[in-house]
């Protein structure tokens, strides 16, 4: 029973994200604002304020807290915390973790929208996907970090799922919120460098469906060790929270109008109440 949940969780977090992101981009939900336009209620950064605030809620609420409930040292717990955030550092910077998109979505005008924005401190925080895919590339760098992402998303999820069902569902559910932002830069990036719409889709695809796979070695893993899964948990923890403060947000951190901040802090909350409302919902039943 737990391994089929944690199939259908990963499937849905993986594959499901990609066609959803496919969706919203082909309904034109995440077409960029221009200068002239009222700003849509829906945009790449409310999505990822969204998929913050998911991410956190499940770290912070959920995931640690689960942790350090099992009677583990706490200072052990903590040592784990810090050994997985920098683990996550360097597999970024070994450029297999970080998603990093501009998420512009192939539209090379992303110049100033008039709002405003600059450079946060002095540096860019958009997260050019190391040099986004040159045409004729066919994006494998992009596919390579994607799917290192996803198989890592998977034995988060499967840790998560034999801690508790409740848990799981709450981890796949912030999995999926911050996969759509991610995946919406990755079918824009394979789209600049030459691919189609259904072949992107279909690469992306592919690659989200390692979240699958992760999911079936993590359920394998961590059954194996199960005196362990108090420590896998906190590295699952610790990298919802790498990718929330290292990726998602400093996205955000552009100088914007009281409305679209508000905007954003609107979003951040949503994505914390979601976790909440599911994990509520799934508690009850």
């Amino acid at each position: 029973m737990t391994l089929l949940a944690i199939l259908i969780a990963t499937l849905a977090a993986g594959i499901g994200s990609v066609w959803l992101a496919a969706g919203l981009m082909r309904l034109g939900f995440l077409n960029r604002e221009s200068d002239d336009a009222a700003p849509r209620y829906l945009g790449p950064h409310h999505l990822l304020s969204l998929a913050a605030g998911a991410l956190l809620a499940t770290s912070f609420m959920h995931l640690l807290p689960e942790a350090f409930e099992s009677g583990a040292d706490a200072k052990t717990l903590f040592s784990a915390l810090l050994v997985g955030l920098v683990f996550f550092f360097l597999l970024d910077k070994a450029e297999l973790w970080h998603h990093g998109h501009e998420h512009h979505h192939g539209d090379p005008a992303h110049e100033d929208h008039g709002h405003g924005d600059h450079d946060h401190g002095g540096h860019d925080h958009g997260h050019h996907h190391h040099g986004a895919a040159p045409t004729g590339s066919g994006g494998w760098a992009v596919l390579t970090g994607d799917s290192v992402h996803c198989f890592g998303d998977g034995i988060l999820i499967a840790s998560a799922f034999i801690a508790d069902m409740r848990l799981g569902i709450v981890a796949a559910l912030s999995v999926l919120a911050h996969e759509v932002p991610h995946h919406i830069g990755d079918l824009a990036v394979l789209r600049l460098a030459g691919a189609n719409r259904n072949m992107a889709l279909v690469k992306v695809s592919l690659a989200g469906a390692v979240t699958a796979i992760g999911g079936l070695i993590g359920w394998w893993l961590v059954d194996q060790l199960r005196g362990w899964l108090p420590y896998f948990l906190v590295v699952a923890s610790s990298s919802f929270i790498y990718v929330a403060l290292a990726d998602l947000i400093p996205q955000l951190q552009k100088r914007l109008t009281a409305r679209e901040t508000a905007a954003q802090v609107f979003w951040l909350l949503l994505g914390i109440g979601l976790v909440m409302l599911v994990s509520s919902l799934a508690h009850t039943h």
